[in-house]
């Protein structure tokens, strides 16, 4: 009589994870005996409000300005030279924070951005930039990444404030009417390519395709 193949370890463990998989499912699926429908149901309802509630909220936490410039990075370099743009201080006190011009407004937008921006949680922890020195000679390659976003995504984040239909151009200077309405109005260039440097300094620009 043949003896049977002994089991490998690795096929048990395949086995007892399938068993339980099928068991928790069949407890996921069987009807409650304790409790009725409903209040499964309305249970099921309530957990949901607790998680989405507790979900957006941290989502918002990571959306304020104080958060932005928690680490020193940031603090310390872009913070400090947007302290001195029209963003920051201007007569109508209406001011820009980090989130109004680097998260979009709308959620599914907002939540895209939000997994792109986990690369820089790695920068951070990895002194990518922790250094001014260090900075400084990245501040083109960022520069250019976030240009190229905006590029893409037809400047939405400076659209969160200025829009194209609600300009007043008869109150702009000569050189910005022209300049909005041959190339904005007309959908031929986006904000982002006029508009560099508005809120940080610029990189050295040499080489720059598009400037002078």
């Amino acid at each position: 009589m043949k003896a049977a193949d002994p089991q490998t370890p690795k096929e048990g463990l395949f086995r007892r994870a399938w068993a339980f998989a099928r068991e928790l499912w069949d407890v996921l699926v069987r009807p409650s005996t304790v409790f009725g429908l409903g209040v499964l149901v309305i249970a099921g309802f309530a957990a949901g409000v607790v998680f989405w509630g507790g979900f957006n909220t941290a989502l918002e936490l990571t959306n304020t300005e104080k958060f932005c410039t928690g680490c020193h990075e940031m603090r310390e370099n872009l913070f400090t030279e947007l302290k001195s743009t029209i963003h920051f201080t201007n007569r109508s006190g209406v001011r820009a924070t980090c989130p109004d011009c680097h998260v979009p407004h709308n959620w599914t937008d907002k939540i895209a951005r939000k997994m792109q921006a986990s690369k820089e949680v790695w920068g951070h922890l990895f002194g990518v930039i922790d250094t001014r020195d260090k900075f400084v000679d990245k501040r083109l390659e960022l520069a250019l990444h976030e240009w190229a976003r905006f590029k893409a995504n037809d400047s939405l984040e400076c659209r969160n404030c200025h829009s194209a239909e609600s300009m007043d151009i008869t109150k702009q200077s000569p050189r910005a009417s022209v300049a909005h309405q041959r190339f904005l109005f007309s959908g031929e260039k986006t904000c982002i390519d006029c508009h560099k440097g508005i809120a940080h300094h610029l990189p050295d620009m040499r080489g720059v395709a598009g400037w002078q």
